[in-house]
């Protein structure tokens, strides 16, 4: 990208009154794509995230700073304003922050902002162009609107844990917040939709995101087998409710995944097992019949497996076509050459430390790619750039931060 060239998002400002991980996820994506993104925070305190350590970045000297690793993996890019919702003095500070703004993202409770009076309705009644996105568990509306909504509980209520985990084992939550990633990223998504129809039209909207919503969605194909099937799916561990061998295989040396999509590369896989006349049984030619004959099939393929280390068998299985990957580690994933020359681990220098490690931005752009990015911010640390930048004059922010407004 030549210099001066603007990023996607450039001069587009987005108010983010979110805390944790759905709203931020979101909003980090925003400023990625180059919004100026105003993270709004609790005064003293700031996001909630920014004590869930261990681990905690560290200083040149090895002291632990104030900035958590959860905290660091959701705010990069952004501007931090430390303001106190609870006073009229901090409410009027958002109002007139947001007529400023075209995008407005917040994770209140359903009512909350209502009673603040930075409720959607309020403010786009002064602000039509504004486009003011709601991120709660449940949505504005139904006989869940009022409850809390947390990822955990989601995940099971949303029916993801019923399909996560051994068999013959207890449910389980996936190892990543995924329902709160899920509502982060089709925020975005809806956002960004907003922004064209706003373009195109003139005026905003609100949008109404709820964490269960995005968890039923992203139950794709699994959702779709219960409404099309009418058959609740099972828990299958490391392996695949519609196609099979598509599942982890214990080597003698770890784990590995095979992946076989289609009949041809079944039967390739048991040429290269020793096991020619498999791929040509009546019950496993098939994918339909691998998978209704799974049981008898999968200990063969398993004996076979063990007698071999990781390294020997994806040598063999790639170099022969078969969909196959390790079960690494983190410490092997930011090893990898491929994720290392896919430039997903940057450092950026950080106001407490030489640099902070971050991961990388997927998001790869021919014309306006994804810049380097900003640490995220210390608490509060531009609260008076944006403030001054918003026309408040010196004597206004003085009073607001004599009162605790900010």
């Amino acid at each position: 990208m030549s210099a001066g060239v603007p990023q996607s998002l450039a001069g587009v400002r987005v108010l983010d009154l979110t805390r944790v991980l759905a709203g931020p996820w979101c909003t980090q994506v925003l400023a990625d794509l180059g919004a100026d993104v105003i993270k709004v925070e609790r005064p003293g305190s700031g996001d909630d995230t920014r004590g869930w350590g261990p681990p905690f970045l560290k200083d040149g000297e090895g002291n632990e700073t104030p900035e958590s690793a959860y905290y660091l993996c959701a705010n990069r890019n952004k501007r931090s304003l430390t303001v106190d919702l609870s006073t009229e003095e901090g409410q009027a500070v958002i109002r007139r922050l947001a007529m400023r703004s075209d995008v407005l993202v917040e994770n209140f409770k359903v009512g909350d902002m209502a009673r603040h009076g930075l409720d959607a309705a309020t403010l786009r009644a002064a602000h039509p162009r504004l486009v003011y996105c709601s991120i709660t568990g449940f949505g504005q509306d139904g006989p869940y609107a009022q409850r809390a909504g947390y990822d955990f509980a989601v995940q099971g209520l949303g029916g993801l844990m019923s399909v996560t985990g051994a068999a013959d084992g207890e449910p389980q939550k996936v190892g990543v917040a995924v329902a709160d990633l899920f509502t982060g990223m089709y925020a975005t998504v809806a956002i960004l939709a907003a922004l064209r129809h706003r373009d195109a039209t003139g005026e905003g909207q609100a949008i109404d995101m709820a964490l269960l919503d995005a968890q039923v969605a992203m139950l794709a194909n699994l959702g779709s087998h219960y409404l099309v099937g009418g058959e609740v799916p099972a828990r299958q561990g490391n392996a695949h409710a519609n196609i099979v061998p598509y599942q982890v295989f214990a080597v003698a040396d770890g784990h590995i995944i095979v992946a076989v999509g289609n009949d041809r590369q079944f039967a390739r896989l048991c040429e290269l097992l020793g096991l020619a006349a498999l791929g040509q049984d009546a019950r496993f030619a098939t994918n339909a019949g691998r998978v209704r004959h799974r049981d008898a099939l999968i200990p063969v393929l398993q004996s076979v497996f063990r007698a071999r280390g990781r390294h020997a068998w994806l040598t063999v299985l790639e170099a022969a076509g078969i969909p196959c990957g390790p079960v690494n580690d983190l410490a092997e994933v930011f090893a990898d050459p491929q994720v290392r020359a896919r430039g997903m681990i940057v450092e950026t220098a950080h106001p407490q430390a030489d640099t902070v490690p971050l991961v990388g931005s997927p998001l790869k752009l021919s014309a306006t790619p994804v810049e380097p990015p900003r640490a995220p911010p210390m608490l509060g640390e531009h609260t008076f750039d944006v403030l001054r930048e918003a026309g408040f004059s010196e004597d206004e922010i003085a009073t607001l931060r004599a009162n605790g407004a900010v």
